[in-house]
């Protein structure tokens, strides 16, 4: 199977008209795009516009409200829940960060925590939302048992991402995304659908052995043991049980029972730099620690030291240029009628 190279605009239509044509409204549907294209753009491939086909199967069978109402509570000066009513996660988590920039421009800081919504996709783009706002942001979420416990040899917690974003006064913010298993899922998915092997230690079979074929992973590992471990419960917690979801074991499947909404949880929250330090010495200071972190001698293998998000920044400039690289299947799918 092949790979074609896809403008991020042609994408964006593409994976809207998809969404539009499963019901959804024509703004959601764009703000869906607009995330999915983020993700391929940045080659975080697992949470492109590869997952559109899933949405649609979601959305066709009833698992995902076409008509959502949103709601938002502002339960204190800096806190407040955000009801997405069963409707797609891309536009419950955009519009819970957009509810928790304003209070925390307000306020100095804001913590929000989403009910009754989807996955929702990379969530680089969500605190990247604050980080454009010069705050700080901060986004969890729970997602359905697929990664061993460390010790365990059955899955019980999410791939559990959490991710920061921290702007700067002339360079692009530090954003760092990652999953709290060794790989997200997405990346096992894809590796299925584009029919290569994956590197051992990603996943591991039904006995709990590692495996290099995508299609006999039963399961993921933590990051780092232990370490991952905890911390994935940790993310658990604060967009499960604190949203006053379900957590672990008791989530939901991503992949089945089609036609039930999900009620997953998320966790984001905005930080004011203002309200702590002077405005201007904090984004000039990120600025000085990124040209510092270049500045570190390389080791052998390597050009130069990144900061966490740079070279997925990079991927971006020159996939804009370049267009993005889709599997052929996926550009058939959103190509056909």
């Amino acid at each position: 199977m092949g790979e074609v190279n896809v403008s991020h605009e042609e994408l964006k239509e593409l994976a809207g008209a998809k969404l539009v044509g499963a019901g959804l409204s024509l703004q959601q549907a764009e703000t869906v795009a607009d995330v999915l294209v983020h993700a391929d753009l940045r080659g975080v491939r697992s949470h492109g516009v590869l997952r559109t086909e899933h949405y649609v199967r979601r959305l066709d069978e009833g698992g995902l409200n076409k008509n959502p109402a949103f709601s938002f509570e502002q339960t204190g000066p800096c806190s407040g829940i955000y009801n997405g009513d069963d409707g797609l996660g891309h536009v419950v988590a955009k519009n819970a960060m957009e509810e928790a920039i304003k209070l925390a421009k307000q306020n100095g800081i804001a913590m929000i925590t989403v009910t009754n919504s989807s996955h929702c996709g990379a969530l680089s783009y969500f605190v990247q939302q604050a980080a454009q706002q010069g705050l700080i942001g901060v986004a969890m979420t729970h997602t359905d048992k697929i990664v061993v416990p460390f010790g365990g040899a059955e899955p019980f917690l999410g791939t559990n991402p959490i991710a920061y974003g921290f702007p700067a006064k002339h360079h692009k913010p530090i954003i760092l995304d990652m999953a709290t298993s060794n790989v997200a899922l997405g990346k096992i998915l894809y590796a299925r659908e584009a029919g290569t092997p994956i590197p051992d230690g990603w996943g591991v079979d039904e006995d709990g052995n590692s495996t290099t074929d995508p299609h006999k992973v039963n399961a993921l590992t933590p990051f780092a043991g232990p370490k991952g471990y905890g911390l994935g419960m940790v993310v658990d917690i604060f967009s499960g049980l604190l949203a006053g979801a379900a957590f672990g074991p008791h989530i939901s499947k991503m992949y089945g029972d089609y036609n039930k909404y999900r009620k997953l949880g998320h966790y984001v929250s905005a930080i004011n730099p203002s309200f702590f330090t002077n405005e201007e010495d904090f984004l000039n200071g990120i600025d000085g620690m990124i040209e510092e972190i270049h500045q570190v001698k390389p080791a052998e293998g390597f050009k130069q030291v990144f900061v966490p998000g740079e070279p997925e920044q990079l991927l971006e400039e020159k996939h804009l240029e370049e267009g993005v690289p889709i599997p052929e299947t996926v550009y058939h799918y959103l190509r056909s009628e």
